[in-house]
């Protein structure tokens, strides 16, 4: 059977965009069906599109990714798949940032010497990776922790009574009436509004309380 080409590429999250590592597989010349894209974190490898690949190489197969760290960012993970994917797959893996170095098919051909060196600069390589993900976990721990100190609210804005355009207070203070008389429904009145079930109970009890004298 022929070897084939596969490319795996990852980026952290939904929002980050991946075309740059796409733009380069397509540019070896890897078919749209063998590239891999998985869009999650690094700290471990289950992850669909990951899994998937593993599932179709064959011996003699060349698999191509960006960066060491877009392998993963565990230390004992990253040296584990490796070994799995070169060794036991008979696969072979070329890191592009560092194609000189890591490309698995020149430290076969220095046999057992090879191998000694590929364990060598994978173990630091793999041990940087780590660190650099474990410093982003500070860095995003530490953001939280001063955000808090400076009272600011983490996540989506709250909204209040307080919060409501001038426009939907108009169309609050119309409703309401409509409301309490049953004349429309909670629904249509949170629809109108455009707010969920609990906000907007939470608005209808701020204003009820700011008419209690």
């Amino acid at each position: 059977m022929k070897s084939a080409k596969i490319g795996y590429v990852r980026v952290s999250s939904l929002s980050q965009n991946e075309e740059r590592q796409l733009v380069k597989m397509r540019e070896l010349g890897i078919d749209d069906r063998f590239i891999f894209v998985d869009k999650q974190s690094g700290k471990d490898f289950d992850r669909p599109q990951y899994q998937a690949m593993k599932s179709v190489i064959r011996e003699g197969d060349l698999i191509y990714i960006d960066a060491l760290d877009r392998l993963g960012r565990d230390y004992d993970g990253i040296i584990r798949e490796w070994k799995y994917i070169t060794r036991e797959l008979n696969a072979d893996i070329v890191i592009l940032e560092n194609e000189s170095l890591f490309d698995s098919r020149k430290f076969k051909a220095m046999g057992d010497m090879g191998k000694l060196m590929e364990d060598q600069f994978l173990s630091l390589l793999s041990y940087v990776a780590e660190q650099e993900r474990k410093k982003i976990k500070q860095r995003q721990a530490e953001g939280i922790a001063v955000a808090k100190e400076q009272g600011k609210h983490l996540g989506r804005p709250q909204m209040n009574l307080s919060a409501l355009t001038k426009d939907k207070l108009a169309v609050f203070d119309a409703m309401y009436p409509q409301w309490k008389s049953e004349a429309i429904t909670a629904v249509e009145f949170m629809r109108r509004l455009d707010v969920k079930k609990t906000t907007f109970y939470k608005i209808v009890k701020e204003y009820e309380d700011s008419r209690v004298i």
